[in-house]
């Protein structure tokens, strides 16, 4: 017999209808005439707390500190103890000659069955295959199960997976017993509590860090006003607008005088400035044409697509991942927990099914259209010369996109489910329009030796923007004056109807809402809005894309901090910021999302065996020893 294990319910049923296996279900598995089919129900097995160890160490002392163990224990979660033994018994019988991995397809999955197989006492020698789908179509589980290779060809990821684990159990315990020691009737007394603990993570308290320091810079910043210097050129009827620029030939290069390179730091100056213009030639000294084309974005990795969602409809990074879970099931779109936003070279030759599913089975008149415009105009589908392709930005799976299949399921869906399906389908859609074309015309007018700017812009052609409709258009003024612009030439005088004053004020850094965290996690901390710019930004996040979503969550449980359920603002709390602050003046470098990218970073290396997992073991331990001998002397 052949023992297949999935990592749900669900998700076993969907291999028992492709395998055909019609038995009916038995109490935790279904048997046919060659395969079993048993589920676990998430995780079975989790690491023992140290009391297991030795009951001392049940009562938190700093004479039991650093706790680590040379072995590490695990027991069965007791609330899925009877799936764990329905479990252990079929991957123990006599007659199971092969078992088939199949829980997710990615470093969480691998850890649950390893767990498993561990603590049932598989025999080594019995034959394990391990299942790896990028969907939940038939055709996919059945290449699956026929390309399954050996789990020994994922021992890399497997060692990843339990250094993970073991580094948020060692760094959680340690450092939260030692600062709840050493720190915590201080922070009672402050936070007018009888007890607190404190709690430290690897990634939550990296993320602790980047709320509130990010509030703080917003609480301390200070605005100050500018004053912008706008000429109005032209006839009344037929005008621009042109902004002044300090340039090394300017009377105002370094002065002291100037806020920035644009703006004076007095009113007065700014006028007196205007006066001394008055009645000065102005010329147009440059004058640039230019024609820019825009491709789409980029597909949707876990990140973005959490960032979207939590923009279009304010749900939260780990609902939108609990939908988008939902739909991989019902087949409608790829695996969820991916970072890559590009397709393998291999998915991308068969594109096309993707496509024509759609086409033909989908039963939405929008995306019928924007498809059949396709066909019509007979856009490329071929993407493999492409920034849309790409196998080196793949580590375990490509993008997010629509299977083309699923579609029996689709009206059953909520209306939320429907429209994020739909949001995965429009940006997929998207790669195979033609670019967004513009016009573009900047110029340069020199008065007396000082410079103003003027440039406009407007959309040609809407390519992709005509799927996608989410991107604004250049506002009027700019493309009212577009043909002003294009009819001046180099060398031209110019009409100076008037100069006006422009109070401009600094603003202080937005705050982060539970989607835009999550791109912040993504890029290490850096908290960039321009798409084009995250792109380029190489590197380990905090976190992975199936953890974030569960890490915020965690804070906002604990009271850390709050999450507007409107707006999806996050905010600190008193609690949050006097952890915040004993942390800072304790363990300073657990709240650089530099230190935290870098161990996630290790993981990565000990996946693609670049390392040893005994190398990264050794590391940590170390790095905790040295913390703690450092703190335990200070206090």
């Amino acid at each position: 017999m052949k023992l297949l294990i999935t990592e749900k319910p669900s998700v076993a049923m969907e291999f028992s209808k492709v395998l055909k296996i019609s038995a009916t279900r038995k109490n935790g598995f279904l048997e046919g005439n060659e395969w079993i089919i048993t589920w676990c129900v998430g995780h079975l097995v989790t690491m023992s707390y140290p009391e297991k160890y030795d009951e001392k160490l049940k009562f938190w002392n700093l004479s039991t500190l650093p706790f680590l163990p040379k072995e590490y224990k695990y027991e069965v979660i007791p609330a899925v103890e009877k799936q764990f033994e329905i479990v252990k018994s079929l991957l123990t019988r006599e007659d199971v000659e092969e078992i088939y991995i199949a829980t997710d397809s990615g470093r969480e999955g691998e850890y649950i069955y390893r767990l498993v197989d561990e603590m049932a006492g598989v025999e080594k020698d019995k034959k394990r295959r391990r299942v790896w789908i990028d969907s939940q179509t038939e055709e996919e589980i059945l290449k699956g199960i026929n390309e399954a290779k050996d789990w020994n060809d994922y021992n890399s990821l497997s060692n990843s997976a339990y250094l993970r684990a073991k580094e948020d159990y060692l760094i959680g315990i340690n450092f939260s017993r030692l600062l709840s020691i050493i720190f915590g009737k201080r922070a009672a007394k402050e936070l007018e509590e009888d007890k607190i603990s404190i709690s430290v993570g690897r990634v939550m308290t990296c993320v602790l860090g980047m709320v509130v320091s990010r509030e703080r810079e917003i609480k301390n910043f200070i605005k100050t006003k500018y004053y912008k210097v706008i000429g109005n050129f032209g006839k009344e009827t037929d005008s621009f607008k042109a902004e002044w620029k300090v340039t090394e030939n300017s009377r105002f290069y370094n002065d002291v005088k100037l806020y920035n390179d644009n703006g004076f730091k007095k009113e007065e100056d700014a006028k007196e400035f205007i006066n001394a213009l008055k009645d000065k030639e102005a010329i147009v000294q440059e004058i640039k044409k230019s024609k820019q084309k825009e491709n789409a974005p980029l597909l949707f990795n876990l990140a973005e697509i959490q960032n979207e969602c939590t923009k279009n409809f304010k749900i939260k990074p780990d609902e939108t991942l609990e939908i988008i879970q939902e739909l991989y099931e019902k087949k409608l779109v790829t695996y969820p927990r991916t970072d890559a936003r590009v397709l393998s070279t291999a998915i991308a030759k068969e594109i096309g099914k993707n496509l024509n599913g759609l086409f033909k089975n989908f039963k939405d008149e929008e995306i019928h259209l924007f498809i059949e415009k396709m066909v019509n105009e007979k856009y490329d589908t071929n993407l493999t010369k492409t920034k849309y392709v790409n196998d080196s930005k793949i580590t375990d799976h490509y993008a997010i996109i629509p299977t083309g299949q699923g579609f029996e399921n689709y009206e059953k869906l909520s209306p939320l489910h429907k429209d994020i399906y739909k949001i995965i389908v429009k940006r997929f859609i998207a790669i195979f329009y033609p670019p967004a074309e513009y016009s573009k015309v900047s110029l340069n007018i020199e008065i007396d030796k000082e410079l103003f700017t003027a440039s406009g812009k407007v959309c040609l052609k809407n390519g992709f923007l005509e799927v996608l409709k989410n991107k604004t258009m250049e506002n009027a003024e700019e493309n009212n004056s577009l043909e002003i612009l294009a009819n001046l030439k180099k060398g031209q005088k110019v009409d100076v109807i008037n100069f006006e004053t422009k109070d401009s004020e600094t603003s202080p850094p937005s705050r982060y809402n539970s989607g835009s965290i999550i791109l912040a996690m993504e890029n290490a901390g850096k908290l960039i809005e321009d798409e084009s710019l995250r792109e380029q930004i190489k590197g380990a996040g905090i976190g992975t894309s199936a953890t974030r979503g569960e890490i915020i969550k965690k804070l906002e449980r604990i009271k850390y901090i709050n999450i507007n359920t409107k707006t999806q603002i996050i905010t600190p709390t008193l609690k949050g910021e006097v952890i915040y602050d004993i942390i800072y003046k304790s363990i300073p470098d657990m709240l650089n999302p530099d230190l935290t990218a870098s161990w996630e970073k290790g993981l990565d290396m000990v996946a693609k065996k670049e390392i040893g997992p005994e190398v990264f073991m050794e590391k940590l331990e170390k790095y905790i020893k040295s913390k703690i001998d450092k703190l335990v002397i200070k206090y």
